[in-house]
């Protein structure tokens, strides 16, 4: 049975199977997804377990003996096997071997690297997959990302707005590990809560956050000597270019909206996106200098400099930054060619 990692909380649920095959290049999701299947063989009864590393020189002997001996009193185990890749000839002969006598006594759960789609043709692999279940673990990117991001805020009693969640994913670019902990962060900052966008900002940007803050309220206060002393500070401190990116978008796309709100609809637009009221004088002074034309140039600036930060483009990340926030300040800087 093949499994995605996000369903196997829910089989698991429904019953234990004889073997568990976790594969993958993603070492937070195959751990979590071993220790789930290890949670459920306790809670089932499974009281003993035997960890076999089976790198070069392994006997798999030991393996087949665990396999074939009986349980003292009755105990239950989990044969939990650790591979640095695909099994040798004798491994593959073992790994089949337990799947033609798999029974209720043993549990096997093996965790190892991403497998070739040729290797996961072997004998071994199809066996075991016939009495038990693969999961197979991919790196996450773009919606996927984000959704497990909202399953693991949503786990420790956090929820946050989309772009909220956006600002996580740029600022861990895919490694599991740092959004775990960005999450536990957020956890012990804020306990079992709803986060506002700036939350997230404080919490990720934590040794500069103030500075960040200040560094956008200069920016829509026009003072261009100050955004750059301010935005060189930043990158000295060696804060994270996508945070800074992410505050400068948001204003953007902030003084956007009251520009179509008109006079009337600006303190509706306001409390929809959670500005705070010591800012409004700002905005209104960046509305008066700042045309929409010029508001939507710097949006494109606002990607260009991403795909920079992302390596997709060859410009310097935080030249677009100066840019995108000199523009914003009301120079005529963006670059051509956008």
């Amino acid at each position: 049975m093949r499994l995605k990692p996000e369903q196997l909380d829910g089989a698991l649920r429904k019953g234990l199977l004889p073997a568990y095959v976790i594969s993958g290049d993603e070492p937070l999701q195959v751990q979590e997804a071993a220790d789930a299947v290890r949670a459920a063989a306790r809670q089932a009864g499974y009281t003993g377990r035997e960890v076999f590393f089976a790198d070069s020189g392994f006997d798999w002997n030991r393996l087949l003996e665990a396999t074939d001996s009986s349980p003292l009193f009755g105990d239950r185990n989990v044969l939990d096997l650790r591979l640095n890749g695909a099994p040798d000839k004798q491994g593959a002969a073992a790994l089949a071997r337990y799947a033609a006598r798999a029974g209720a006594d043993n549990l096997l759960l093996i965790s190892l690297p991403r497998l070739k789609p040729a290797e996961q043709k072997a004998a071994w692999f199809a066996d075991l997959d016939k009495i038990g279940a693969v999961v197979q673990v991919w790196p996450l990117e773009g919606p996927q990302l984000l959704d497990w991001l909202e399953r693991r805020l949503q786990k420790r009693g956090l929820a946050a707005d989309r772009a909220g969640v956006q600002l996580l994913a740029s600022l861990v670019e895919g490694n599991l590990l740092a959004a775990a902990q960005e999450v536990e962060k957020l956890h012990a900052l804020h306990g079992s809560s709803r986060l506002s966008s700036d939350d997230i900002l404080e919490a990720v940007a934590d040794r500069a956050r103030y500075d960040i803050f200040g560094f956008t309220d200069a920016v829509l206060a026009g003072q261009p000597a100050r955004i750059v002393r301010m935005l060189a500070g930043l990158q000295a401190e060696g804060e994270a270019a996508p945070v800074i990116l992410w505050a400068l978008a948001r204003d953007i796309r902030l003084l956007l909206a009251l520009h179509g709100a008109g006079p009337e609809g600006f303190e509706a637009q306001l409390r929809r996106h959670k500005s705070p009221d010591k800012r409004k004088p700002l905005l209104q002074r960046a509305l008066r200098r700042l045309p929409a034309d010029h508001l939507h140039d710097l949006l494109r600036l606002a990607a260009r400099t991403d795909r920079a930060i992302k390596g997709m483009e060859p410009d310097d990340p935080w030249d677009g930054l100066l840019h995108l926030a000199l523009g914003l300040a009301g120079n005529a800087v963006v670059p051509t060619g956008l």
